[in-house]
């Protein structure tokens, strides 16, 4: 299976990632969002990223021009009629995915690959709303995608061989290092790093410590580059309350239970970074 286009749902943080690898890779992409607002920023944030490749050697110029000229911006969903392969990138809420899924599923050629970036949710529910099951797969890169190099894949329990070998091939075309994941709850990464996150906001819920004290000390005492609440700032407040609550009603285990203030904060609107305060203010 010979993946030469490559589609792209979704023009947030991840989708504009997504698109921007694999155009850098040489694949033809076409990216859509309902908002055509959403995907000139989508697209003024690619040429910002590989303006500053450029500056720094790492491209030339002539091929920050190459990669732009292979993105094609659209609203429309029929303009993924003719992908090999389209990544659904759209925020983490089952109900939403399903719809657009299905939507993607009658638009796509009956030899295409449908993929979900989902970072937690069950690949073969997913793929159970589509007729193309045996065609579905999970490919979950990591955030900000032109600088992390994982990609987790994960079958669901139809997924072909033939589908999971293009997909290997294309995350590794893309300078991926792939991971394979069964299909629990939170794959890998997030298995291991939400509840981690999660017990974090629960220190700072029972006043163990203030927020800049525990990011300091898991800086400091366990050689992260972050810390816990300010990487929850970073992936979004919400996106974390999701997988979490992913985590706590697939697995059954008290253990996963989302923090209560973590759930006040999305209350409150208080998401991290993207809107200027989570559990730090970035307004200043």
């Amino acid at each position: 299976m010979s993946i030469q286009r490559v589609g792209v749902l979704g023009a947030g943080q991840m989708g504009a990632g997504i698109a921007q690898v694999a155009a850098m890779s040489g694949y033809d992409v076409v990216m859509t969002d309902i908002s055509e607002a959403q995907l000139e920023r989508a697209k003024a944030g690619m040429e910002k990223s590989l303006s500053k490749l450029v500056a720094k050697e790492r491209i030339s110029a002539a091929d920050k021009d190459a990669a732009l000229s292979r993105l094609t911006l659209s609203t429309e969903m029929s303009s993924h009629a003719e992908a090999d392969i389209v990544v659904e990138a759209v925020t983490e809420h089952e109900p939403l995915k399903m719809e657009l899924l299905q939507q993607l599923d009658e638009v796509l050629g009956p030899d295409a690959i449908l993929a979900s970036n989902t970072s937690s949710i069950s690949i073969t529910r997913l793929a159970a709303v589509t007729q193309r099951a045996e065609r579905f797969i999970g490919m979950h890169f990591m955030n900000p995608v032109p600088i992390m190099k994982l990609v987790e894949v994960i079958r669901g329990l139809e997924t072909s061989d033939a589908t999971f070998e293009a997909t290997r091939e294309l995350a590794e075309a893309m300078g991926k290092t792939v991971v394979v994941a069964q299909d629990f709850p939170g794959f890998i990464v997030n298995r291991v790093l939400i509840p981690m996150l999660n017990e974090a906001v629960y220190a700072l819920y029972e006043g163990v410590a203030s927020a800049e004290d525990i990011d300091a000390a898991m800086k400091l005492g366990t050689n992260q580059p972050m810390g816990p609440l300010t990487l929850a700032d970073f992936i979004g407040l919400d996106t974390v309350l999701a997988i979490a609550q992913v985590l706590h009603e697939g697995l059954g285990d008290s253990k996963y239970r989302p923090c209560p203030l973590l759930r006040q904060y999305v209350d409150a609107g208080r998401l991290g970074r993207k809107v200027g305060r989570g559990f730090f203010d970035y307004r200043t």
